[in-house]
């Protein structure tokens, strides 16, 4: 461990040392710089750009490219890049993470790197983690590319299809990650190479990178069309969940939130719908139904996972606080939560694509990122993405005052603790942030501050449409303000003149979060560029992560402390805390580690199905792809129904001929054999028949032939991420010996995956028979075979 932390500090200071030495090089060109007009500056963008085109690295026009960007800011913007802004600039430029603390200018940061990427021509894109952000980035940091002659582009998803080609046209694109995600899957379900609104994936630049990459991993993006609604049985079976208990009905794992019927549980579902076997296959859809209403009557809290809104869900998310609008849970599970809310239930989706935030960012050529937390997610960036840490040091040293935890044994007297400091602070003039886990939490501490007539504002998914005043005043003398994780993250809290004489803002965490990362986010709200400023955590042996991840340990604290009252000394209980903390954290990069596993399968298959849907969008004939689809088909068949365990005679002729027949959509003659090979050759003539009759009709409707084609392979595709989702929701319960559950996912998403192009291959030839009986009249006919 010794070795492998100096290992990383020498390596830190190796780079830093280059890097240095070139920050000195562009600041030789300053004043060269100053001296050039307008024009000339533009056009030195224009020769920078020709000498990538003639073949020159990226690294040949590092310095003049940032001495320029620096000049244009200075005349835009009136900001000038400090040397340490520069150092984050050509890590960023590296491909690394640039760790740099809440105040130092990120977002001028990344006009170094994504000015100087864009020379390529290739386009860039700038992620930012809300839309506020992407549009004022674009327009403050805009100035400066356009001032240079770049063309800067915003996607959002209100945008017409124009809009977005035309913001994916420009050399430097911002918005939304999961934005960029989303066009991506509809890129791969157009009908016509115009309809494609992205470029290939060349140089992604992510604000608050692990937000991005570690906290909304665990996420996938989903396309969806309607499918079947069941109200009837989601309501039934809402009647029945609701009156379960825990332990006795089901089993609930807090750790990692996963629900289990017991045997009474089962008894009670089985006696309540008549049936016998629950878990038999006929059975499946009742089975899912009830999981699903568990997890929601269970697992999913109101005001914390979602909110009621207009009679609808509104989904939270829980690493920012915001509302996610637009998004629903997937796979029935928000109809049961509408059905346990008793609002209007609405239609069930059917996955069509889906990708996680990680695999869509691996698409990339390149990718670096900014934050001002990541070294102590160090080791998961550089195994996953292939990302390193790069630690930037701040312009002026920080003296912000991170205060011990203060630990209650009841969550009443934390509160109550919170209020007084709060209050005494208040009285000073001081201002004070109250960062909270949930809307749940922020209200409790609100109903603490108002028996103390402390005035407030209130920051969460509720008020999200007052962030930007809220944010803008929290640093002002005598201001209280009550935030969930959405406390303006990638917007400094400007502190007024007063409340820097006073010490800065107080920020006090109400819980520890899921891991030290997101604490130290909180706390670097406080001490932007070496402003005064004091943190606090309040804590208490009730709070969610020793309950959840420390029961065992939490049961013998308690016992020893018995009913003691004020801030807990004993440095077990202290303990207790970090141990709960860390464990959280290790299960939870655990479950990243799994899902990466999982989805590499799916990530392999999308990429091999898009391939293929690309070619048959892009391709001018599709004749080499549909020529081998009649015999692969149709040998598939014989091979499938005369197996080796079977002698000749009792081969299942007249079985394999029905098959034929309902295939090709005309009569089959097979006559008895005594090999494969011979009924191969027998039906040799049919097979060539059926090929030339395709090739007739491709040459005669290929367009018609082709958005045929299209529509085969995404029906196969949905069917396909359906099975697939399924077969990963119970991978974790299944086990053969000593074999890994990914190991089975691997090899059994294999046999589905197999299955998913015959039946493609199988539709494809299918519909093209179906052509010759039923003439086309300029319109499409889409055969489904069973």
């Amino acid at each position: 461990m010794f070795q492998r932390v100096k290992q990383l500090i020498d390596e830190q200071s190796r780079r830093m040392r280059r890097y240095e030495k070139t920050v000195l090089l562009i600041n030789s060109l300053e004043a060269e710089m100053e001296q050039k007009t307008d024009d000339e500056l533009r056009q030195l963008t224009q020769s920078l750009k020709d000498r990538l085109q003639a073949g020159e690295k990226i690294e040949a026009v590092t310095v003049t490219a940032f001495a320029l960007v620096r000049e244009a800011s200075k005349r835009t913007l009136g900001l000038r890049h400090y040397d340490v802004q520069l150092l984050g600039g050509l890590s960023l430029l590296s491909g690394h993470i640039a760790e740099m603390a809440t105040g130092e200018g990120k977002t001028l940061v990344a006009s170094l790197a994504s000015f100087t990427q864009a020379l390529h021509g290739h386009g860039v894109h700038v992620i930012t983690v809300n839309e506020y952000l992407a549009r004022r980035d674009a327009e403050q940091i805009g100035q400066i590319h356009r001032f240079l002659g770049l063309t800067v582009g915003i996607n959002s998803a209100e945008l017409s299809f124009e809009e977005k080609q035309q913001a994916y046209a420009s050399d430097i694109t911002y918005g939304v990650g999961t934005e960029f995600g989303f066009d991506y899957l509809r890129d791969h379900l157009i009908m016509r190479p115009e309809e494609r609104l992205q470029r290939p994936l060349r140089f992604a630049l992510i604000d608050e990178v692990d937000s991005v990459l570690i906290d909304e991993a665990k996420t996938p993006l989903i396309m969806a069309e309607r499918d079947t609604v069941h109200e009837g049985l989601q309501q039934l079976i809402r009647h029945v969940v609701q009156d379960f208990t825990n332990e006795t009905d089901y089993t609930f794992d807090e750790e990692i939130k996963a629900v289990a019927l017991t045997d009474q549980g089962i008894e009670t579902i089985e006696r309540v719908f008549g049936i016998d076997q629950l878990f038999a296959a006929e059975h499946a859809v009742l089975f899912h139904y009830v999981i699903q209403a568990l997890r929601a009557h269970v697992v999913l809290q109101r005001d914390v996972d979602y909110i009621v809104k207009d009679d609808k869900i509104a989904l939270v998310d829980l690493f920012t606080g915001r509302l996610m609008e637009g998004r629903s849970l997937s796979d029935g599970l928000h109809q049961a939560l509408e059905a346990k809310e008793q609002v209007s239930v609405t239609e069930e989706n059917r996955t069509t694509a889906q990708i996680t935030i990680q695999h869509y960012f691996r698409l990339y050529r390149h990718v670096c990122g900014m934050t001002g937390t990541a070294a102590t997610s160090r080791d998961e960036f550089l195994k996953t993405y292939r990302m390193d840490v790069v630690s930037i040091p701040p312009n002026r040293p920080k003296i912000r005052h991170d205060d011990t935890d203060v630990l209650f044994l009841t969550s009443r007297e934390k509160y109550l603790a919170i209020a007084e400091a709060t209050a005494a602070t208040h009285a000073t003039g001081q201002p004070v942030l109250i960062g909270t886990t949930s809307i749940e939490q922020s209200l409790k501490v609100a109903q603490v501050l108002d028996d103390k007539n402390i005035p407030y504002e209130i920051l969460n998914a509720k008020t999200v449409d007052q962030e930007i005043r809220i944010i803008a005043s929290a640093g002002q003398s005598g201001r209280v303000t009550i935030a969930t994780n959405m406390a303006g993250r990638g917007t400094d809290i400007l502190l007024d003149d007063t409340a820097k004489e006073q010490g800065g803002l107080f920020v006090i965490g109400t819980e520890r979060h899921e891991s030290v990362r997101i604490d130290n986010q909180l706390r670097g709200r406080a001490g932007r560029q070496g402003d005064p400023g004091l943190t606090r955590f309040y804590l208490s042996l009730e709070d969610e992560l020793p309950r959840r991840f420390a029961r065992d340990r939490l049961v013998r604290v308690k016992k020893k402390l018995g009913s003691v009252s004020g801030p807990i000394a004993a440095k077990e209980a202290q303990q207790l805390m970090a141990y709960a903390q860390e464990t959280c954290e290790s299960v939870n990069r655990s479950v990243r580690d799994d899902l990466v596993q999982l989805e590499e399968v799916i990530s392999e298959q999308r990429l091999a199905i898009y391939r293929l849907r690309n070619q048959i969008v892009d391709s001018a004939t599709l004749d080499q792809f549909v020529h081998p689809f009649a015999r692969q088909t149709i040998y598939s068949y014989i091979e499938q129904y005369l197996t080796d365990d079977l002698v000749p005679e009792e081969w299942p002729i007249d079985l394999l001929k029905t098959e034929l027949e309902q295939l090709l959509h005309q009569p089959v003659t097979l006559v008895p054999a005594d090999s494969v090979d011979t009924v191969k050759q027998e039906i040799e003539p049919l097979v060539e028949t059926i090929e030339q009759l395709m090739a007739r009709h491709l040459s005669e409707h290929e367009e018609t032939a082709r958005r045929f084609m299209l529509l085969a392979l995404d029906e196969q595709w949905t069917s396909h991420l359906t099975a697939m989702n399924s077969l990963k929701e119970g991978i974790h319960l299944r086990s053969y010996g000593q074999e890994q559950p990914v190991r089975i996912f691997e090899r059994e998403g294999m046999d589905y995956f197999r299955y998913a192009i015959f039946s493609f291959e199988k539709q494809v030839v299918s519909g093209f028979c179906r052509f010759e009986e039923t003439p086309m009249q300029g319109g499409l006919i889409h055969a489904t075979v069973d």
